[in-house]
C-alpha cells in the first residue's frame, strides 16, 4: 500500500466514525452565515463581543485611516525590518493595561503557545499540564525539552501531590492550564494554582486566557484580572482572534522574560510579522475593550439562561462561560443534532474526536452579544 492508499484508507475510517472533517462552505452576512442558501444565526464564532459583524466601528477605524497608515504588509521578521512602531504602542498599550513591567505580541494564539514553552524550557524543566489544555499547548510541550505529566482535568489536589513528589528534582517546574477551557467552558481554580506555585520557589505559572481575554474581568482584560491575580501569573498569554476580533497574541510578563523570548523563541523570530495594518485594528479594540462591559453582561447573561436550560433538560453541562457544551456522546448522534438545530435557522456544528474524548461528541455553542434573550429562548425550544 502506497502513501497516498494510505490517507484514502484512513480517510474513509474516519467516515465510518462520523468523524471525517471538511471545509464548510459559508457566506458571513453580520451575525448570521448563509450556507446552501440558508440563513442562520451563528452560534459556532468566537467572536464573543460581537465586535466582528459591528459595521459602525469598523467604519469608525477606517475613518482614521490614510494611506501612509494602511500597511498591509510588515515584510519582514520584527528582528529584521518588520518591527514597525504601532507593534510597540500596542505592547505598551498592553503593559499599562495589565499593570505588568512587559507585553509581547506574536502572529497568533498557537504561534505564542508553540513558541513560548520551548523557549524558557529544557531538560531539567517539569511541565505539569492540565488533561484538557488546548491542542497548541500540547504541541508547545511536545516541541520542548521538558518531561511533562498530565493531571487530571482541574484537580488541584493530584497537582499538589506532584508537585510535592517532584519539585526538588528539576531546576524548574511549570504548570499549564487555561484559564477558560475551550470545549467545556469551565474555568480553572487560578486561586489554588497561585497558592500550589506560591509553595516552592522554583515553580512558574502559565495560564492560556484565549477564551476569557475581552469577555471576562471589569476592563476585559481576561480571568486573570476578574479574580485580581494578573501579578502572580509568570506567563500570562491571549488571543485576539476571539473577542477582540482581530487576529494574534500576546504575553504579558516580567521584562526579563520578554527580552529572553525575542532573544530564543523560535516562532517569533523566524517568521514574518502580522501586517502593520492589523495591529492596528488591535490597538483599536483594546483601547475600547473597558467600555463593552453591557455587552459582557448580556452575555453572561444569556449564557446562563442557556447553561440552566440544558441542565433542565438533563445534560452534563460543567460550563461556567459563553461556551456552553451540550454534550450528546455518540459522534453520529452529534451530527444528527446539530442538522435539526440548523434546520431551524441556527448554525450550531458538532465538535468530535480527537477535539475532544471519544463518547464526548458534543454541540458546542459559542454565544456572542450579538444575540438576543428572545433567540436564546427559542433555540431551548428545539434542543431536544
Amino acid at each position: 500500500m502506497n502513501v497516498i492508499e494510505q490517507m484514502q484508507q484512513e480517510l474513509q475510517a474516519l467516515k465510518e466514525r462520523s468523524n471525517l472533517r471538511t471545509l464548510p462552505a459559508l457566506a458571513h452576512e453580520g451575525r448570521n452565515v448563509i450556507v446552501n442558501g440558508q440563513r442562520m444565526l451563528n452560534l459556532s464564532s468566537n467572536d464573543y463581543l460581537g465586535l466582528a459583524a459591528d459595521r459602525k466601528l469598523r467604519e469608525e477605524f477606517l475613518q482614521e485611516l490614510t494611506v501612509d497608515t494602511f500597511l498591509p504588509t510588515s515584510s519582514s521578521s520584527r528582528l529584521l525590518t518588520g518591527n514597525f512602531t504601532i507593534y510597540e504602542e500596542l505592547e505598551q498599550t498592553l503593559a499599562q493595561l495589565f499593570g505588568t513591567e512587559a507585553a509581547l505580541v506574536f502572529n497568533s494564539g498557537y504561534h505564542a503557545n508553540t513558541g513560548i514553552l520551548p523557549a524558557v524550557s529544557d531538560t531539567q524543566t517539569l511541565i505539569l499540564a492540565d488533561k484538557l489544555v488546548h491542542a497548541s499547548l500540547i504541541d508547545g510541550i511536545r516541541l520542548s525539552a521538558a518531561r511533562c505529566i498530565r493531571y487530571r482535568h482541574n484537580d488541584m489536589k493530584q497537582l499538589e501531590r506532584l508537585l510535592a513528589e517532584n519539585h526538588a528534582t528539576y531546576r524548574q517546574v511549570i504548570i499549564v492550564t487555561e484559564s477558560i477551557f475551550s470545549m467545556d467552558g469551565d474555568v480553572a481554580d487560578l486561586k489554588e494554582l497561585v497558592r500550589l506555585k506560591h509553595a516552592y520557589d522554583n515553580v512558574l505559572l502559565y495560564v492560556d486566557e484565549a477564551h476569557a481575554f475581552g469577555v471576562r474581568g471589569n476592563q476585559g482584560l481576561g480571568y486573570a484580572e476578574e479574580t485580581g491575580y494578573i501579578r502572580e501569573i509568570d506567563f500570562l498569554v491571549g488571543t485576539f482572534g476571539k473577542a477582540a476580533a482581530s487576529a494574534g497574541a500576546y504575553i504579558v510578563c516580567q521584562r526579563t522574560i520578554r527580552e529572553y523570548l525575542v532573544n530564543q523563541m523560535r516562532t517569533l523570530i523566524f517568521t514574518t510579522a502580522l501586517p502593520p495594518i492589523n495591529i492596528a485594528w488591535t490597538l483599536f479594540i483594546v483601547r475600547r475593550l473597558a467600555g463593552f462591559k453591557e455587552r459582557r453582561i448580556h452575555l453572561k447573561n444569556i449564557s446562563n439562561i442557556l447553561r440552566n436550560a440544558l441542565k433542565e433538560k438533563g445534560y452534563d453541562c460543567p460550563s461556567a462561560s459563553c461556551i456552553v457544551p451540550m454534550i450528546v456522546g455518540a459522534s453520529s448522534d452529534t451530527i444528527l443534532r446539530a442538522k435539526e438545530l440548523q434546520r431551524h435557522g441556527f448554525y450550531a456544528l458538532p465538535v468530535r474526536p480527537p477535539t475532544v474524548p471519544e463518547g464526548t461528541s458534543r454541540i458546542r455553542f459559542s454565544l456572542t452579544a450579538e444575540i438576543t434573550e428572545e433567540e436564546i429562548k427559542e433555540l431551548i425550544q428545539y434542543i431536544q
